[in-house]
């Protein structure tokens, strides 16, 4: 394969199509075969594994993974891009491109008609500006997944990982534990990609939990008490929850709550583990 990780030919196929970049949609391509090496390897693709791409972009990473998956869906929302793709895998077979928003496709209709209901794995290169809604989306869509792979931020990988009581741990944090275990696979500089972004990159592989580390009765409450305790992050845990208007319970109540969880009462969200979190919204739950 002509492979489009090397610069010279990036360039040669964004001359041909008169290809200008939209800054709407984030668009920075790989320009790096070491690191699309390291994102196939970190995934864990096989020719037994149908592999769902976000943003494939020119098809440089796309290559890779039809070398290895038996069947690579690409999901690329700028329709300018499609005839481009459609150039730079037209000598794969096992490989098709949807013109769709990730956000608006229904993931978990979309494994049951295309593998047969089957785990598939995600890999993508994300736009920065949408990141953690593209994540959140997959694992919420409670599709069957075995893994997502994606290059992200820096700073989200980072928050993705992040332990209790440190700067980056946050709702995201929490949310990436209840549903996976995440691993940062390698740092990618900004000289990677073209155009260079400002910030430095990272590839995250996130293992789908088989089922979450911690038991909830309601999953949405406890997403919502989290997220609550977070957006006024210095405020005390009962002070973020009783001032939140996404949470019916009355202050009262929360500190009953936060006394049942046997921590004081001044604690702040950012303090709480994941299981304590669960345990708070089970607690409230029951009052």
């Amino acid at each position: 394969m002509a492979t489009l990780a090397i610069p010279a030919n990036t360039i040669a196929v964004l001359q041909k199509y008169k290809f200008h970049f939209q800054k709407r949609f984030g668009q920075n391509f790989l320009i790096d075969p070491h690191v699309l090496e390291k994102i196939i390897d970190a995934a864990g693709v096989t020719d037994e594994d149908f592999v769902l791409e976000i943003g494939p972009g020119i098809g440089t990473m796309t290559q890779y993974l039809c070398e290895s998956a038996r069947h690579v869906t690409a999901v690329e929302i700028d329709r300018n891009l499609i005839p481009i793709l459609e150039d730079t895998l037209k000598e794969y077979e096992n490989v098709d491109v949807v013109n769709e928003d990730i956000l608006k496709l229904d993931l978990a209709a979309f494994v049951k008609e295309r593998n047969a209901g089957q785990p598939i794995r995600v890999v993508a290169n994300l736009p920065y500006y949408i990141t953690t809604p593209i994540i959140m989306g997959l694992f919420e869509s409670h599709a069957p997944l075995k893994s997502i792979t994606v290059m992200v931020q820096r700073e989200v990988a980072d928050r993705m990982q992040a332990n209790p009581g440190t700067k980056d741990y946050g709702a995201l944090s929490l949310a990436i534990r209840y549903y996976a275990r995440p691993e940062i696979a390698a740092n990618v500089p900004p000289n990677c990609f073209m155009p260079r972004p400002k910030v430095g990159s990272a590839v995250i592989h996130l293992v789908r939990h088989e089922k979450p580390p911690v038991w909830v009765e309601d999953e949405a409450q406890m997403f919502g008490i989290i997220r609550a305790s977070f957006n006024q992050r210095r405020k005390t845990l009962a002070n973020g929850l009783s001032n939140s208007p996404q949470i019916h319970f009355g202050k009262e109540t929360i500190l009953e709550g936060i006394r049942e969880l046997g921590v004081p009462v001044t604690v702040r969200g950012e303090e709480l583990t994941l299981e304590q979190f669960a345990r708070l919204s089970n607690i409230l739950g029951s009052k």
